[in-house]
């Protein structure tokens, strides 16, 4: 099966084709069964909503490894601001949409290294608004 996905490496919409963890992440069998698109391009891929009922629906844009973590270190500054029930993940998700004057907002959708350093600023913006007791300043 392919799908047009956004492709971060290749700079334009591309023909992904649906595989699974067994191909991208070999050297790891937790994976093997989880799906994930791949541009056959440049190699590099997404993966799924796998636990959703659209298991098959890609993440968002096809990351480069360094676009990877970059979202990755956004990641770890948004997260925990909800995941400690400082503040909800809508407001959090929210607060960024706002920052980063979008609809919406989603990490997976960040396509360039300088999109993610935009992003990376705001969230950082975002964390210190919260203090460790979950109130916005």
């Amino acid at each position: 099966m392919k799908t047009r996905i956004y492709c971060c490496g290749c700079q334009r919409g591309v023909s992904a084709r649906l595989t699974d963890g067994a191909e991208i992440y070999r050297h790891r069998k937790d994976l093997a069964r989880l799906p994930f698109w791949k541009c056959d391009t440049c190699g590099n891929h997404v993966g799924c909503h796998h636990k959703t009922s659209t298991p098959t629906k890609p993440l968002g844009a096809i990351p480069t490894p360094e676009l990877k973590r970059a979202r990755s270190y956004i990641h770890d500054i948004l997260d925990p601001l909800w995941k400690r029930k400082l503040v909800t993940r809508a407001y959090v998700y929210s607060r960024m949409a706002s920052a980063l004057k979008l609809q919406a907002y989603h990490t997976a959708e960040i396509r360039s290294v300088e999109e993610a350093r935009i992003a990376y600023r705001a969230a950082q913006a975002i964390a210190r608004s919260v203090d460790p007791k979950g109130n916005a300043k």
